[in-house]
């Protein structure tokens, strides 16, 4: 048997439909063909992200933020403009840009609180 790292990645969100759009409309992701109910799947690669409806016995309302402890990482072509654009939609921005080993790199608030990296460029 051998793993070969992550394939997949959901965020459980309260609201699907509001997740979605937010990725789609910040960060331009392209829904995939198809998904699972009470889901949305992108087309990114080379791993698939989605965001899901919680799985049973998750309870988001009972947690600070969604997502703490867990680092999400997103690759762009020029973050410096990705970040110019979240900051004029008024999405809130945790971490300024700054040069890193990764390129350049900033942190926003995504849907529902979760904390998301862009990087690149």
């Amino acid at each position: 048997m051998t793993v070969t790292g992550p394939d997949f990645i959901a965020l459980q969100v309260r609201d699907v439909e509001a997740a979605a759009r937010f990725f789609e409309q910040h960060l331009g992701l392209r829904r995939a063909p198809a998904s699972p109910p009470g889901a949305v799947v992108f087309a990114t690669e080379p791993v698939p992200f989605a965001v899901r409806a919680p799985l049973p016995g998750v309870d988001l309302d009972s947690v600070e933020r969604p997502g703490l402890g867990v680092a999400l990482w997103f690759g762009t072509s020029d973050a410096q403009q990705l970040h110019d654009r979240l900051a004029a939609a008024g999405v809130g921005i945790v971490a300024e840009p700054t040069d890193s080993p990764f390129g350049r790199m900033f942190t926003f608030t995504g849907p529902e609180g979760y904390t998301i990296t862009a990087h690149g460029g």
